[in-house]
């Protein structure tokens, strides 16, 4: 499925209650089925206690769950959205990524990002509070040591938060250090690291129009680097029949949303990537199916009508 040269792709239920195997079988077979391009995981591990945790309180690991449903659900890619190195080790994600590469064929992109501001009880609780304000240069650092050892160097390496001098990094990825990074976030910063060290953008409560303002800034900053534009994601909620809010989701009535998927095509977004709602198998599946037919099929019809006509158009 695809929605002019857009594809589509599914946060995994691995959180709520009702979420286990049942609930990622479900949602990875239904997507399959339909035709979907990638199934992805949200990264939390120890939320403090209120609001948040009614979100994020049940939740499965990240990567155990993304391995789970790679390993039974080959023709789907594999994705994070986004895991937060500074709440973690580089080091140890390292050989955990390059292990899910070798294991299940080279199928997963590796979204990454440097969390909220409101997200130091985390980090306290984690026992990484010191990173907190070091967050930022944590994941750039991150990133080049993960390419660094996938590459196969045995070379020193030497950050400000690791130093590697007598190692051995085996098995190598079978992509190598082409394992793709994307960056999550909203800010300038998000940006700029996406243009110099990533390869691609992820971005998450952006609308088309707060796309359609940030793509400009992401072009400049890519060009000052020289590197390839970057492949550009977008993470959305998906909520029939709600009014929009403060933040951005695909909201309304089936037209209404099917305007929106088709306005992220239309600008370039390489990949739409949606949360359902719902944990339990039987709402997965149902929300996963009425998405696909009341605003995945007509967006893909609207955006190639208006493409042949504008074909016609240029014709003469």
């Amino acid at each position: 499925m695809r929605v002019g040269d857009m594809a589509i792709g599914l946060i995994l239920p691995s959180k709520g209650e009702g979420t286990g195997p049942e609930s990622l079988d479900a949602a990875a077979s239904a997507v399959s089925v339909l035709g979907w391009n990638s199934v992805w995981v949200t990264d939390h591990m120890m939320v403090p206690a209120g609001d948040e945790a009614e979100e994020y309180g049940n939740i499965l690991e990240a990567l155990t769950a993304l391995t789970y449903v790679g390993a039974r659900h080959e023709r789907l890619q594999l994705g994070t959205s986004v895991l937060v190195p500074a709440m973690r080790d580089a080091p140890q994600l390292a050989k955990e990524i390059a292990t899910i590469d070798v294991l299940l064929g080279g199928r997963l992109t590796v979204g990454v990002g440097v969390s909220d501001s409101g997200d130091l009880a985390e980090y306290t609780n984690l026992g990484k509070a010191a990173r907190f304000t070091a967050r930022g240069g944590y994941l750039d650092e991150t990133i080049a040591l993960w390419r660094h050892l996938w590459s196969g160097s045995t070379a020193p390496f030497r950050g400000e938060h690791h130093v590697l001098e007598d190692f051995t990094f085996l098995p190598l990825p079978p992509r190598g250090a082409a394992i793709p990074i994307w960056c999550g976030g909203r800010s300038a910063r998000a940006l700029r690291r996406t243009a110099e060290l990533c390869d691609g953008y992820h971005a998450a409560q952006t609308g088309p129009e707060h796309l359609r303002e940030r793509l400009p800034a992401l072009r400049a900053a890519v060009e000052r680097t020289g590197r390839p534009f970057p492949t550009v994601s977008v993470r959305a909620r998906v909520k029939f029949g709600a009014r929009p809010g403060p933040v951005y989701a695909i909201v309304g009535d089936p037209a209404d949303m099917v305007a929106d998927v088709a306005a992220f095509a239309e600008q370039g977004v390489d990949e739409l990537i949606v949360v359902v709602e719902g944990s339990r198998p039987e709402q997965v599946e149902a929300n996963v199916g009425r998405f696909h037919r009341e605003v995945l099929e007509p967006a893909a019809a609207l955006v190639s009508r208006r493409v042949r006509a504008g074909a016609r158009s240029a014709a003469g």
